[in-house]
């Protein structure tokens, strides 16, 4: 089941700007996307549906979910497709690739810096999160 962090009301709390048309699915992709990359390797207490159970850890989820769409907004580039390309010319198509190959060059598919201030809030003690938990059964 896909949790949802953040809403609408929240989104225009963070941001101060009224949200987009779509900033449901935004928030939903973004909230897939950090859920993925980073809150499944952190240790919190989460209720029976798998939020946060702590309202101080959920208000952090839902800022860092905040903080990664408007990273996308501003940088244009949620999937990560605009750094695969060093150069490309219309005229007698010339596509160019960046020199890792890789498209690694693109910040769409990372962790937002302003996401990851969010989890590093002074307000996150250890008793109620840590960042990057590991654990071994």
């Amino acid at each position: 089941m896909a949790l949802n962090y953040a809403t609408s009301a929240d989104y225009q709390s963070y941001t101060g700007q009224t949200p987009p048309a779509d900033i449901e699915a935004r928030l939903a992709r973004a909230s897939r996307f950090l859920d993925s990359n980073v809150f499944r390797l952190c240790g919190f207490e989460a209720d029976e549906d798998g939020y946060p159970a702590n309202a101080i850890v959920a208000e952090a989820f839902a800022a860092a979910v905040c903080a990664q769409v408007q990273w996308w907004a501003e940088t244009g580039d949620e999937l990560g497709a605009g750094g695969q390309w060093d150069s490309v010319k219309l005229g007698s198509l010339s596509l160019s690739r960046g020199s890792s190959g890789s498209g690694s060059s693109s910040s769409g598919r990372e962790v937002a810096e302003t996401a990851m201030e969010a989890l590093r809030s002074p307000d996150l003690t250890q008793e109620i999160f840590v960042l990057g938990l590991v654990t071994q059964c």
